[in-house]
């Protein structure tokens, strides 16, 4: 694996942790927008998982890379479905933030690949 891909991996595992960990510690700022997006708040603990999940599976791609692909291929998809959900809400200003989010993940996915 290159250094490039590594770095890239490692700040989209990065990121993702940090929005799994702002989604779980039910950060304000996080709490406000998924109720501005209609996201069901039984939801909220699972979405958090996953990010975190996907977060450690980018992270234990580096060794297995098996795993790397299959946790960014989710993670592009749980990204997809925030667009969506933004897109829904009418909160076409909030639709780069997923967008920043699933970024890196793509990148990591494509160096790796």
């Amino acid at each position: 694996m290159s250094v490039a891909a590594t770095v890239v991996t490692v700040l989209a595992a990065a990121m993702s942790g940090f929005s799994g960990y702002s989604l779980l510690s039910r950060a304000p700022w996080v709490v406000q927008a998924m109720t501005e997006y209609r996201v069901p708040q039984g939801w909220w603990t699972r979405l958090g998982a996953a990010k975190a999940a996907g977060a450690a599976g980018l992270l234990l791609g580096l060794f297995v890379p098996v795993i790397g692909a299959v946790a960014a291929v989710a993670l592009v998809l749980y990204f997809t479905g925030a667009v969506i959900t933004v897109i829904r809400a009418r909160s076409y200003a909030h639709i780069p933030f997923p967008l920043l989010y699933a970024a890196p993940v793509i990148g990591a996915l494509v160096l790796t690949a």
